[in-house]
């Protein structure tokens, strides 16, 4: 009853929130002269030079596919969706600390913070992968139907970042070394995840102890449907699934008891 209650509360600022992430998004580009043009731009020339210059200049290959781009999409792939992630936890780790002002001056359901940040992130991300895709299509390396899988490991992967993102941001305001010390965890984090490098050029034991990190199926699943075009392995997935279930509990959980003490702490 809580839960849904919270979720009322929600609904009802869904007015704040839509004007948040509209103003988050347009301060990104003021006092620019291009303007929104490089929401476009910058990731267009990421694109090409995963895939053109990996592609055309470096001759990059993956070791069991020949196709020409197979490694830029597997690089973008990794990439685009690492980031989302990265995106996610380190901007809830400070939301509650870059808007301690607007949360002493203003009455407001605290989660909608949260959800702001989830919002800008995934706007983001729809972009730059909106893009990626166009040039899956135009390259004839789209994966057809295997594309719908996406959206269900999008959606596990955003519940792990939220559920660790808000757990990190509510320590991260009576604890400021926590925010310090993910930032480096995170660093480590992405190079013990197989984002730029396939997981079969790791000997087996260590392929093993990797899928014990929650990041490794989902960016593995990713590669699977964009690069092999294939349905991801579904039950590789459900351990990612539990941890962000649970993530997201206790940072629910950790908030709400600790929502009075941040006011104060702020």
């Amino acid at each position: 009853m809580m839960a849904l209650a919270r979720l009322r509360n929600l609904a009802n600022y869904r007015g704040f929130i839509k004007t948040s992430v509209q103003r988050e998004f347009q301060s990104k580009y003021r006092n620019s002269i291009l303007g929104a043009a490089w929401t476009v731009l910058n990731p267009l020339a990421m694109i090409f030079v995963y895939t053109v210059i990996f592609a055309q200049v470096m001759h990059s290959r993956l070791p069991d596919n020949n196709s020409t781009f197979a490694y830029s999409i597997y690089l973008c792939a990794g990439v685009l969706t690492w980031n989302l992630f990265a995106e996610i936890t380190s901007k809830a780790q400070t939301v509650f600390l870059d808007n301690a002002g607007l949360i002493k001056k203003i009455n407001f359901p605290r989660l909608c913070l949260p959800v702001i940040v989830v919002l800008n992130a995934c706007l983001n991300f729809a972009i730059i992968f909106g893009l990626f895709t166009l040039f899956l299509v135009a390259s004839d390396n789209f994966p057809g139907w295997a594309y719908l899988a996406l959206f269900p490991v999008l959606a596990i992967l955003i519940a792990l970042a939220i559920g660790l993102g808000m757990i990190v941001g509510v320590l991260n305001v009576f604890f400021r070394d926590v925010g310090q010390f993910f930032t480096i965890v995170l660093q480590f984090w992405f190079w013990f995840t197989p984002v730029v490098y396939p997981l079969k050029a790791l000997p087996p034991d260590v392929r093993d102890w990797l899928m014990f990190n929650p990041m490794a199926p989902l960016i593995i699943a990713f590669h699977d449907i964009l690069v092999a075009h294939a349905a991801p392995q579904w039950d590789t997935l459900l351990m990612p699934a539990v941890v962000g279930i649970i993530l997201c509990l206790l940072g629910m959980q950790l908030f709400r008891a600790r929502a009075g003490e941040m006011v104060d702490e702020l």
